[in-house]
């Protein structure tokens, strides 16, 4: 309520009775969307802040204000030198204006997110605080006064509507008619608690009150009272500087507490993800199998074969189908399960510490959300975020990943987005049992389908890969074109070769038609 005409009518009256006949010598701006005038007077100078933000627009009036060395800037410099004359309130209109010597006057139009300040040089606008409010520069000063019918008849034909007749009293005149049983009144009866009502706003008490968890200033009393005043200018003060605290306050609590829950909610996530794929290697033990069985029929292998059946000893003699390296001997097979099995064993053990670490970080991240909830003033929030950690946290950007991803049948797609983060996507994001795909001999992205313990790459996957690794290549406008394919084990990057450029070691090529994600 700050910004209702019933109390800038107020405040614009007490206003004039201050800077009337003063002098301005300094107005700038050294915060994004706050204006600074500064009156001189024959004893100390007065200043109107005008803090005209989205979220919160509101004139206040410090008694001393030090102006920044640095980052400020000036603004309506014609009205420096100009003698302020008279405040002139606009009838039912949440503006008025400051009237200078030479025919200046400084429009403040207090529209909540769409509030400006706009100087007028006979009655022309000559320039705009907020600039993007285009349409401000087309205000007519006469057409801001609005004419309100406060007849008896007039009250009487529009008894359905009275909101509507009296737009200037808003949400909380009428909460604080209908808490005094507006109702349930007659029309008599309605009629008077209006005139008393316009009676009460002529000097009416303010406060400062939270009301349903907001700090408001209030012309009547409601909610949980923080202060009172009959004084307009003191009052609007204690109310912004109140707010502001609370404001900041709120704003850095919001800010923190959804860090130290993003945090939490990507450790949780972690540790799902961790124990699904634990179980998955527990479960997982074709490869130890294979070699024990292989090692124990080393005569029933031989080179070139690219799979066999024996006997599993360890399901009951039970007939498997082992694959194998058709170029590689019985021995040299079953150390090969041997060493994947081996890995199994080592990506388990750094699983299952990293499941301890990540319970442990839980654990300290729950008990600072419960600390950090406790907190209910600036100094000690502050003190609780620097000693965290999270506003160091903040100040660091989180790196973009090199790729876009595209899910396709229940393999991810990963495409890398220029040269530097091909080499980033392949280097650092790709492991060897990845297939890695490129359009052959031209420029363009290097795309992965990710691999998938004990999966086979499905053609159709290959393909769709295929298709979008021709289409982020210089032969994407092109009918058909050849793509390249292996396992990311036969790619690497030489010393000193450009970025994006590898070598392929070992490959496949498919023919596909380009088509984008």
């Amino acid at each position: 309520m700050h910004n209702n005409y019933y109390f800038l009518r107020q405040l614009s009256t007490a206003l004039e009775k201050s800077i009337a006949g003063t002098v301005v010598s300094e107005c700038f701006s050294q915060n994004k969307d706050e204006l600074v005038i500064r009156f001189e007077t024959n004893t100390k100078p007065f200043f109107i802040k005008a803090c005209l933000q989205s979220e919160f627009c509101c004139l206040s009036f410090p008694d001393e204000f030090s102006r920044a060395r640095k980052n400020s800037v000036d603004l309506f410099e014609s009205l420096i030198g100009l003698r302020a004359e008279k405040i002139t309130q606009f009838a039912n209109e949440r503006s008025f204006t400051i009237e200078f010597s030479n025919n200046y006057k400084l429009l403040f139009k207090m529209h909540g997110n769409r509030a400006n300040l706009v100087l007028f040089e006979n009655e022309i606008a000559i320039g705009l605080f907020r600039n993007h409010l285009t349409t401000d520069a087309d205000i007519n000063l006469p057409e801001l006064n609005r004419v309100m019918d406060w007849s008896y008849d007039a009250f009487e034909n529009n008894l359905g509507e009275l909101q509507k007749l009296y737009f200037t009293f808003g949400k909380p005149f009428w909460a604080f008619l209908n808490r005094n049983g507006f109702d349930e009144k007659s029309h008599v009866e309605k009629w008077q608690a209006i005139q008393d009502l316009l009676a009460y706003l002529e000097k009416p008490t303010y406060y400062i009150a939270i009301v349903n968890g907001k700090l408001i200033l209030s012309l009547f009393p409601d909610g949980d009272i923080q202060k009172q005043s009959k004084e307009s200018i003191q009052i609007v003060n204690d109310f912004f500087l109140q707010y502001t605290r609370t404001f900041s306050f709120l704003q850095e609590r919001t800010e923190a507490l959804s860090k130290l829950k993003t945090k939490l909610r990507s450790s949780l996530n972690y540790l799902v993800k961790a124990h699904e794929k634990k179980k998955e290697i527990e479960k997982d033990t074709h490869y130890k199998v294979w070699a024990d069985v292989a090692m124990a029929n080393l005569h029933e292998i031989k080179v070139g074969d690219e799979k066999v059946t024996l006997l599993n000893f360890y399901n009951e003699d039970k007939p498997i189908e082992i694959k194998l390296k058709k170029d590689l001997s019985a021995q040299k097979n079953a150390e090969v399960f041997y060493r994947k099995s081996k890995n199994q064993q080592i990506e388990l053990q750094k699983l299952t510490e990293g499941i301890a670490s990540k319970q442990k970080e839980i654990a300290t991240l729950q008990e600072k959300l419960n600390i950090f909830e406790a907190i209910s003033d600036l100094k000690t929030l502050r003190s609780f975020v620097e000693s965290s950690g999270l506003r160091k946290e903040a100040a660091i950007k989180e790196k973009p990943l090199p790729y876009h991803e595209v899910e396709y049948n229940g393999f991810k797609i990963w495409i890398g987005k220029n040269a530097q983060h091909n080499d980033t996507l392949t280097l650092k994001h790709t492991f060897k049992e990845d297939l890695w795909l490129h359009a052959k001999d031209v420029a363009g992205s290097h795309v992965v389908i990710k691999y998938q313990s004990g999966k086979k790459f499905p053609k159709d996957v290959i393909e769709r890969a295929a298709q979008l690794a021709a289409f982020n290549s210089k032969r994407k406008t092109e009918s058909l074109c050849a793509v390249a394919y292996t396992t990311k084990k036969y790619v690497r990057k030489r010393k000193g070769d450009p970025a994006g450029a590898v070598v392929v070691e070992r490959e496949d090529v498919i023919l596909v038609e380009p088509k984008s994600a």
